[in-house]
Formats: structure tokens, C-alpha cells, sequence
């Protein structure tokens, strides 16, 4: 992105749809998905996780705040940057630790450590590797619910390097011809592994491509979680009332690399300085503070005990074993 050193932080443009309560449930997840991202940043130098190890650090707002949109029936099927989602749909900390530790007993078996896994009894669906191939699966889900006369919606996300497959552009032409209750958020934060958004794609904003679809679209900013929030839940209502998806990009910055092997050496350092002034979680503790929702002593007292959760889960996860050797063959082959 061209930067301006003249642009202002705006302030958070609250949302007339939340309660107090719902806005520090909301600030609860984005402060637990940066400590968890935290803790997974030192368990990775200190080798005891597996798999890659991505950061959300940028896009909390983005994943909480459009996860948080979603009613009681809706069902998500979330990225590797979006554990703040997996919090808002109830999911514990010792589920997330065993599959991220890739211990026996996880949802994936211990086969894997990069959250691979559905929980069906919890709504959450995913992760698919090949970056876009969730889409088209997150869009059949709710033609199969539509077939059953059911009025469920369905959320996933992909990232902007992502939004250049052929699966996005063949599950989003898809999804609006059949108008599917199907939610599409594009987290724009700025870099396809090393390669920025100018050699990535030609259009102003990854929205318009709604237009050539004949779907919704917008482009918002993704360090409020209130505008997300508020977008999102429009784009559910629209959704339910049979109008089709929606394209909703999220404007944000992934403040690590694409992994936590990349030194993201190649991001300018004034782009990095202009990101880090919109932090998400900065901007919406500032926001509490000021209306006087929350305190500096609540907060403090929030995060340590996120911070003693997250130890407790890494204790309960180290403690059990790997799995057996002969785990890996489960599910490959047809006996």
C-alpha cells in the first residue's frame, strides 16, 4: 500500500447493535488470540511445536469481529490466522494446545500441528492447506443446508496472495448464482508471503471483484472490530433473506512474517511503524478505556489470567505423549 505520513488513526466507529458486555467479550478474544499467538511464537523457538507456526498478530479484529457476527446455527470454517474465531465459537484452550502440540488424543490424532482439524459439535470446519479450496467447500456446506430447508450461514476467510486461486473465483461465481447464505472475508494484510499487494493484483480494492460476480462487496477497515462486526452481521441478515454472499475485505497488516521461519526483512520499516500505530487490540483498549467500559486494573487482570489459562494448557499438553508411529497411516489407505 502507498503510504501517507499525514494519515490519522480514526477513532473506533462504534457499533449501535453491541452491549457493553458484548464489547468486552469481544476485547476477551482478541486479547486471548494475541496471548495464544504469543505463546506459540516461544514454543516454536523452543522446538516444541509442529508444523508452521502463523501468526495472527494484525488480524484479531478481523477474526474475532466477523466471527462474533454469527448467530447460534451459523458455522465457520476459519484460517491459520484466525484462532480468535475458534475462541468466539467456544472453542477451550486444551483442544487448541493438544492439536498445535500435536499430541495423541488431539482432534487430528497427533498428526498434525497447524489446527487441520473440524469440530462439528462446536460449528468449526477447516483448515484446507491449499489456500482457496475452503471456499468452495464452506459454500457447498449451505447449499446442502438450503437443500434441507435449513437457514444457516456459512463464514470463511482467505488471504489476499489467496484470492488469486481459481477456487475463489470458482466458489464465489458459484455461491452467487445459487445464492448461498455464504460470507467471504478477504484479510488484506498486505504481503502474499513476500510478495506486496502491487504485483499481487491490478484491481483498487479485492471487493470489486463482488461486482462481476453480482454479489455484495465492501472494503473496510480491519484494525476496528467494530466495523467488522457491524459488516458482518449486515452481510448475515442479507444472507438469510435469500439476497446471496458477500465479499467483505478486511484492510489490515500481519505484523510477522508469513511463518514464523520468515525474518519479514522484506517489509519497509516505515510500513511496519505505520501499521503498529493501528494495532487492533491498541485501538479498541484505547476505545474502552475512554468510554469508561473497562479499566487499565480490569485489563491487566484479564490478561493475566489469559496468561495463566494458556500456561495451564501448555502443562496439561506437554504432559501426554506423541502418538504412535502407526497413526499416520490411519486414513490414507482403503484396507
Amino acid at each position: 500500500m502507498k503510504l501517507k505520513k499525514s494519515d490519522k488513526i480514526p477513532p473506533i466507529k462504534p457499533s449501535k447493535r453491541l452491549t457493553n458486555d458484548q464489547r468486552i467479550s469481544m476485547f476477551r478474544f482478541m486479547l486471548q488470540a494475541r496471548e495464544f499467538d504469543l505463546a506459540m511464537q516461544r514454543l516454536n523457538r523452543q522446538g516444541r511445536a509442529f508444523g508452521g507456526v502463523y501468526s495472527q498478530t494484525g488480524n484479531e479484529a478481523s477474526s474475532v469481529g466477523s466471527a462474533f457476527a454469527l448467530g447460534e446455527k451459523d458455522v465457520l470454517f476459519p484460517m491459520h490466522r484466525n484462532i480468535g474465531g475458534h475462541f468466539v465459537f467456544g472453542q477451550d484452550l486444551n483442544t487448541l494446545m493438544l492439536a498445535f502440540l500435536a499430541r495423541e488424543g488431539s482432534l487430528m490424532r497427533g498428526t498434525d500441528g497447524t489446527g487441520h482439524y473440524a469440530d462439528v459439535n462446536k460449528r468449526i470446519y477447516g483448515n484446507i492447506s491449499h489456500l482457496g479450496a475452503m471456499i468452495p467447500v464452506a459454500a457447498g456446506f449451505v447449499l446442502a443446508s438450503k437443500m434441507r430447508g435449513e437457514n444457516v450461514v456459512s463464514m470463511t476467510y482467505i488471504g489476499d496472495g489467496g484470492s488469486q486461486t481459481g477456487e475463489f473465483h470458482e466458489g464465489m461465481n458459484f455461491a452467487s448464482v445459487q445464492k448461498l447464505p455464504f460470507i467471504l472475508i478477504i484479510e488484506n494484510n498486505q504481503y502474499a508471503y513476500s510478495s506486496p499487494n502491487s504485483v499481487e493484483f491490478a484491481c483498487k480494492h479485492l471487493s470489486d471483484r463482488a461486482l462481476g460476480y453480482g454479489c455484495h462487496g465492501e472494503t473496510i477497515d480491519g484494525t476496528d472490530v467494530e466495523i467488522v462486526y457491524d459488516a458482518c452481521w449486515k452481510a448475515a441478515e442479507r444472507a438469510r433473506r435469500g439476497e446471496g454472499p458477500s465479499i467483505i475485505e478486511t484492510v489490515t497488516m500481519r505484523m510477522r512474517g508469513h511463518a514464523e521461519h520468515d525474518d519479514f526483512s522484506y517489509v519497509p520499516r516505515e510500513e511496519l511503524e505505520y501499521w503498529q500505530k493501528r494495532d487492533p487490540i491498541d485501538r479498541y483498549q484505547n476505545f474502552l478505556l475512554e468510554k469508561k467500559i473497562l479499566t487499565m486494573d480490569d485489563i491487566t487482570a484479564m490478561r493475566t489470567t489469559l496468561i495463566e489459562e494458556i500456561r495451564a494448557a501448555i502443562d496439561y499438553a506437554v504432559e501426554l505423549p506423541f502418538p504412535p508411529a502407526e497413526e499416520g497411516l490411519k486414513g490414507v489407505f482403503v484396507d
